[in-house]
């Protein structure tokens, strides 16, 4: 079993900036599985943000965040992050970090969830 527990999440005004952390807890170890971040905003459909490899080696991202993200892992300590630059409004939603078995956009992928942090970015 997979536990997941997202931090960092808050409320941050537009142009700023929020680094996101996803730790594995109990005896996970995430160097096994592929990571990614989605994110849910009011009224809309769960959507790919980014992610990344096992190896840490490849990385993709969702065109809206493309420049603005980045997507890293570490480990070593089980944790893997999301820096996240230049917010804008349309950055507000519940954060959800994922594990899977392979790198991939697509939600269904990824087998473990974490249950989210709040983003409110205000204008």
């Amino acid at each position: 079993q997979v536990q997941l527990v997202e931090s960092g999440g808050g409320l941050v005004q537009a142009g700023g900036s929020l680094r996101l952390s996803c730790a594995a807890s109990g005896r996970t170890f995430i160097s096994n599985y592929a990571m990614a971040w989605f994110r849910t905003a009011p009224g809309k459909e769960r959507e790919f943000v980014a992610g990344v490899s096992w190896s840490g080696g490849s990385t993709r991202y969702a065109d809206s965040v493309k420049g603005r993200f980045t997507i890293s892992r570490d480990n070593a300590k089980n944790t893997v992050y999301l820096q996240m630059n230049s917010l804008k409004p349309e950055d507000t939603a519940v954060y959800y970090c994922a594990a899977g078995p392979w790198d991939s956009g697509v939600s269904k992928i990824y087998n473990y969830w974490g249950q989210g942090t709040q983003v409110t970015v205000s204008s």
